[in-house]
């Protein structure tokens, strides 16, 4: 590794609250983005980058690498500015976001930007993309593990479950997949679009330990993270009690936040709160 991570919960909680204002910086330039979605899963992103994925800036295409896929791809905030504050391009670059020809697109592209595992944001993408990438490396004989980061709006795409049998017909316990339970997707809240609880058991049922957490609990989730596999012959989900829009009083636990543009007023408001808090 040719950089420091982060390690304590003090420590990875104040790097999340920078990312935050990078994010927010990064969408208000650009006049676009999805900075509730961000918000709610910048603090898992930063644990994962900050002190459990063995991935190096330098050499980001080593076949031994951990592989993490960003199955929410309109999450870009919280992706882009978590690689470019790990060394895997530089900051000055978040400033280009989703301008012409810029390699920062409103979706992640592997063939455009180191760190970038596939190009999502078709909904359901991802899961299957990691479930491949777990069975690889099983099939290989390697010792790398492939996280995942869905949306919970995003698991009424059926993909999803096919990829979930795969996993665990083939008891990928090096496959951890992360739900960004915020309860808010595009417009109304997903219980309202369509429910998705008992969601513990949806996931049980179809072979997977099933490990609970607060999303914004640095110390809660550098432990279920540091005991990956939770069960050997299995695989894990995550399911991360967060926030849509969290660190913003004004943004939190709205819906509108999904993909709304704070203006300058709104933008210096919440620079002040993400400073303080």
């Amino acid at each position: 590794m040719n950089w420091q991570a982060p390690g304590s919960p003090a420590e990875l909680r104040a790097e999340a609250q920078a990312a935050r204002q990078d994010a927010l910086n990064m969408i208000v330039g650009a006049g676009l983005g999805h900075i509730g979605g961000d918000f709610s899963a910048l603090d898992i992103v930063t644990v994962l980058y900050g002190a459990i994925l063995r991935v190096d800036p330098a050499n980001p295409r080593a076949t031994d690498r951990d592989r993490f896929i960003m199955s929410k791809g309109h999450a870009t905030g919280a992706l882009y500015v978590t690689l470019a504050r790990r060394g895997f391009f530089a900051t000055e670059e978040l400033r280009t976001f989703a301008k012409p020809l810029s390699r920062l697109g409103g979706h992640p592209d592997r063939t455009k930007l180191p760190g970038v595992e596939a190009n999502t944001g078709p909904l359901g993408h991802g899961l299957p993309v990691a479930v491949g990438a777990a069975l690889a490396a099983k099939l290989s004989g390697q010792t790398y593990r492939s996280f995942v980061l869905t949306g919970d709006g995003e698991l009424q795409e059926g993909s999803n479950w096919e990829a979930a049998m795969t996993a665990a017909h083939n008891k990928l316990d090096n496959l951890v997949v992360t739900v960004d339970r915020n309860h808010l997707q595009q417009g109304d809240r997903t219980e309202n679009t369509m429910a998705l609880e008992s969601l513990a058991a949806k996931w049980a049922a179809f072979g997977f330990e099933v490990v609970h957490v607060d999303g914004h609990d640095h110390k809660a989730l550098l432990e279920v993270y540091s005991h990956v596999p939770v069960r050997e012959g299995k695989p894990t989900v995550v399911i991360a009690r967060t926030t849509k829009g969290k660190g913003v009083s004004f943004m939190e636990d709205g819906a509108a936040w999904h993909h709304k543009v704070p203006s300058a007023a709104e933008c210096a408001a919440a620079l002040r709160e993400l400073q303080t808090s």
